[in-house]
């Protein structure tokens, strides 16, 4: 990296951002199809401090963005007659799923695909740009990323989420491994203050940092279940999610990681009026779980915040139409309210208001 950029970055990693970060949650797929160039620059010309791609690989060990490795429905490719034939049932972390699946075509092949939005029935809008932008790599968006910083003068972040570590590991085609090599090609090094990296398996998040990567690591808690590596390592036995955000739980996270990643309804709705919250060493739940894990010396992100009413807790609805947008300023502000460090946001100018309003009200 030139002398003069190295300093330029420097100035801008002294600054500190506001909290909570927005993230733009696989770019801005609330206006554009999800991981595409164009999403990902606008969730950047939008205000995100960060985005976040998901991680799958192809058959020749390349990188590339993706909701999951499972591909017809976040690409054209059901309607391209040349790959017809790769249509296959595969057993992705113990489940039987049928359609094109990225570890069966190259770089070259995949590359020729063009985006589809996975919500398009709710986001029409997003969905009036299908098959308008082709897939890309990983390494297309760190090249992505030091442009938009260079053009806003300001640090601006990865927040890299690897899909079905341990399925990929047994196709030969480890991660993490992979992971090193792109960022080698783009010029990041072994990462630094601008990554951060988070994943549903805890051994993958290990194997990151036993590489010398730099960057947060952040451990992703499902709602139900258990981590698929655990499975495969203790069967029944194996712990499960809940067990990780009991104050016992996120203690043990202490050293091991630097933040957890909770989906939104255990912060509002959802499992937080399930029954048995509050018995002894139940999951914690809403601000609770976000005190908890600050007093273990960790961060704590939500996804998925989302403005229409299909997605919004209850009492934030409003009206019955299910793509309309419903109360979410108060369910964002809400939630940012509960001095969580990081959100996910399919719409990255709207988590910036949410933001904004919050702080606007605590001064």
């Amino acid at each position: 990296m030139p002398e003069g950029r190295i300093a330029t970055l420097g100035r801008m990693l002294s600054d500190t951002a506001s909290r909570p970060l927005v993230i733009g949650h696989r770019g801005a797929p609330g206006y554009r199809p999800e991981h595409t160039r164009s999403a990902y620059e606008l969730a950047f010309a939008l205000g995100a401090d960060a985005v976040e791609p998901d991680l799958v690989a192809t058959r020749d060990g390349v990188l590339v963005l993706r909701h999951e490795n499972e591909i017809s429905g976040t690409t054209d490719v059901a309607r391209r007659p040349e790959f017809v034939g790769r249509r296959t049932t595969r057993e992705v972390d113990g489940r039987a799923l049928t359609g094109w699946f990225t570890e069966d075509f190259t770089w070259a092949e995949l590359s020729t695909l063009r985006a589809r939005e996975r919500l398009g029935r709710v986001r029409q809008a997003s969905a009036s740009f299908d098959d308008r932008y082709p897939v890309i790599r990983l390494r297309d968006l760190f090249e992505l990323i030091d442009a938009a910083a260079d053009e806003r003068g300001r640090v601006l972040r990865m927040v890299a989420e690897f899909k079905h570590a341990a399925y990929f590991d047994e196709l030969g085609l480890p991660l993490d491994e992979l992971f090193v090599a792109e960022l080698d090609a783009a010029g990041w090094g072994r990462g630094d203050d601008r990554l951060i990296m988070e994943a549903f398996e805890p051994t993958l998040l290990e194997r990151l940092g036993a590489r010398g990567i730099r960057g947060k690591r952040v451990f992703l808690i499902e709602a139900t279940g258990a981590p698929w590596d655990l499975v495969l390592a203790d069967g029944h036995g194996a712990r499960s999610y809940d067990s990780f955000v009991t104050e016992q739980g996120l203690l043990g996270l202490t050293g091991r990681f630097d933040g957890v990643s909770v989906g939104k309804p255990r912060l509002v709705g959802g499992t937080q009026t399930r029954r048995g919250a509050d018995a002894p060493g139940a999951p914690l739940t809403g601000a609770e779980l976000v005190d908890a894990a600050h007093a273990a010396g960790l961060e704590i992100f939500t996804w998925t915040l989302r403005p229409e009413n299909r997605f919004l807790a209850g009492g934030y609805r409003r009206g019955t139409v299910r793509a309309a947008f419903g109360d979410w300023l108060g369910e964002f502000t809400h939630i940012v309210d509960m001095g969580v460090d990081g959100i996910f946001v399919d719409h990255p100018d709207l988590g910036v208001v949410a933001r904004d309003w919050s702080l606007g009200r605590a001064g």
